[in-house]
């Protein structure tokens, strides 16, 4: 008998370490998975709002939600593009039109710097033969994330229409005395994570707004379509505010450098101010995760899986805490 449960505990242990590798291995395809889940949890309340609407006997199903909820997005979008597409194709044409004498002043900037006598132009076409091979490596990039961005909308409307069905069935397979109680501690952080959507999207109205003011103040030019993309690249953490910074700051720069300064300034006070202040405050009344705990998370999701960890990061901590209350802290009081 003895001989059998070591047998046992070996080939447990063997299985475990398999499985292990085996994530480990195809651990960006888990990320993605877990990503899409996550967002159909965050997208729970809207689909639950669309099939509460009754017309007559009839209510919409979960697939007519999801397909409602895309035509809004792609409508949303739409109107987007419809109220700020002229003004920047003024701005594009604007910017086509004065790029030569632009790139002129901004040459005469650059040869009056002390190191420009440095300069050899033999060593940027060495750069730029290098670039070519670089920018095929982007390329693929691309068209590995466009590939990305299609399987996760397919796996966020299956996790939507039947993601119901699917946690279900993962209970069944927890010990019978332990299902009912992780059923409702499940419930539970479902609804602290579906708030993290308004939170969000309030950080990124904020950052959008207070860039577009003060692009307007400095006379920056594109000041509009500069504070339209500001809001909307800040749902990507890290990289979304560093992309609009540098866009901003290139294009302040082409018209004077006190302005590209300002610009920096402006940048470097809004991210202090939000990582440290907004973030925090915010997230903490949508989830209801202390401002240490946001900040933490926000650093080690980041550090482990780049934009998509640092993009599900607060959720995550949120849902976290939810287990550690429900298994740790009630166990132990």
């Amino acid at each position: 008998m003895t001989d059998h449960n070591h047998r046992s505990d070996i080939l447990f242990a063997a299985m475990v370490i398999v499985l292990m590798a085996a994530a480990w291995y195809v651990r960006d395809v888990l990320l993605l998975v877990y990503v899409a889940a996550l967002f159909a949890v965050v997208l729970g309340p809207a689909v639950s709002a669309i099939r509460r609407v009754k017309i007559r006997r009839w209510r919409p199903s979960r697939g007519f939600a999801v397909l409602t909820i895309m035509l809004g997005v792609l409508l949303g979008v739409g109107l987007l593009v419809l109220f700020i597409a002229p003004p920047i194709v003024r701005d594009i044409q604007a910017f086509s039109k004065d790029l030569p004498g632009k790139l002129q002043r901004l040459q005469e900037h650059f040869r009056s710097l002390p190191l420009a006598g440095r300069f050899n132009p033999y060593e940027l076409q060495n750069y730029a033969t290098g670039a070519v091979g670089g920018a095929m490596g982007l390329f693929r990039g691309i068209a590995g994330g466009v590939f990305g961005f299609v399987s996760f909308v397919v796996l966020l409307a299956y996790f939507i229409i039947d993601g119901e069905r699917a946690f279900y069935w993962s209970l069944m397979l927890v010990p019978e005395a332990g299902r009912e109680r992780l059923q409702r501690t499940l419930e539970r952080a479902e609804g602290r994570v579906s708030k993290w959507l308004l939170g969000q999207l309030a950080l990124m109205a904020l950052l959008g707004t207070a860039s577009g003011i003060t692009f307007g103040l400095l006379h920056v030019k594109y000041a509009f379509a500069l504070g339209v993309f500001a809001g909307l690249a800040n749902i990507i953490p890290i990289i979304g505010p560093i992309l609009s910074a540098v866009l901003a700051t290139s294009v302040a720069a082409f018209d004077s450098w006190t302005k590209a300064g300002a610009v920096i300034v402006f940048y470097t006070v809004y991210q202090q101010l939000e990582n440290a202040f907004l973030t925090p405050k915010i997230m903490k009344s949508t989830v209801n995760l202390p401002a240490l705990t946001v900040i933490i998370a926000l650093a080690i999701g980041g550090t482990l899986a780049g934009v998509a960890g640092a993009l599900v990061a607060v959720p995550t901590a949120a849902l976290i805490a939810v287990l550690v209350d429900e298994y740790v802290v009630k166990e132990s009081s």
